[in-house]
């Protein structure tokens, strides 16, 4: 496994990697926009730890994850924040991060992170999913209806993913949190499940996604 660091906190930096390095984790890390870009561009990484505080003249944290969203790589981003309100972590995640942690933290849960997010980005890799006339190419994180592109979120395109995978089956929102929003407690807490299932809607059509009332939600 290969993660990227990107902390703008020398010590913090270096203590994170060299616990990484001591689980037996090879692990780079980088300080400024410039240098992290570049390393994503060159080198395949399995997870990317984000520090959310990181800006500069060139570019910030949103810059990073929409440029690895948009142009190279799905590989997921774990968000480092001191930041506590809603709007903030929801800023990060809609961009296209996959979780977060609040500093300060403890190592031994950000290494079960690492290694959860890890193996869910390589189980998630596969063909392409067709119902209806939508098409799902996974390892690309894209999806057309009749053809033309449709622009999703990560969050979004989870979501989509998950329920296509299952096609036929009414997923519980809460087996729907655990497995495509896992660990981020935001989701537990709130209605955002549903407003995403809108937000995909709004996109594919209202009678993509069915309502089970009171259970859950359905692809046909």
């Amino acid at each position: 496994m290969k993660v990227l660091v990107i902390e703008d906190n020398d010590i913090l930096r270096g203590n994170v990697k060299k616990y990484l390095e001591i689980k037996w984790i090879e692990a780079d890390d980088h300080s400024t926009y410039e240098w992290s870009t570049y390393k994503i561009m060159t080198w395949n990484y399995d997870v990317i730890l984000l520090d959310i505080g990181l800006w500069s003249d060139e570019g910030n944290w949103l810059d990073i994850c929409g440029e690895v969203r948009e142009k190279w790589s799905n590989v997921p981003i774990l968000m480092l924040t001191a930041r506590t309100l809603t709007h903030q972590k929801i800023e990060g995640l809609d961009i296209g991060a996959d979780d977060y942690m609040v500093k300060p933290f403890d190592y031994e849960e950000l290494l079960a992170r690492v290694k959860s997010m890890a193996r869910r980005n390589h189980s998630l890799k596969g063909n392409k999913i067709v119902f209806d006339d939508i098409e799902i190419l996974e390892d690309q994180m894209q999806v057309t209806q009749d053809g033309t592109e449709i622009n999703l979120s990560k969050l979004e395109f989870n979501l989509l993913l998950f329920l296509a995978q299952n096609k036929g089956k009414t997923m519980t929102k809460e087996f729907i949190t655990e497995k495509v929003w896992w660990e981020i407690d935001l989701f537990k807490e709130s209605r955002t499940l549903d407003i995403y299932v809108g937000y995909l809607r709004k996109k594919l059509g209202k009678d993509v996604i069915d309502t089970v009332r009171g259970v859950g939600y359905i692809i046909k």
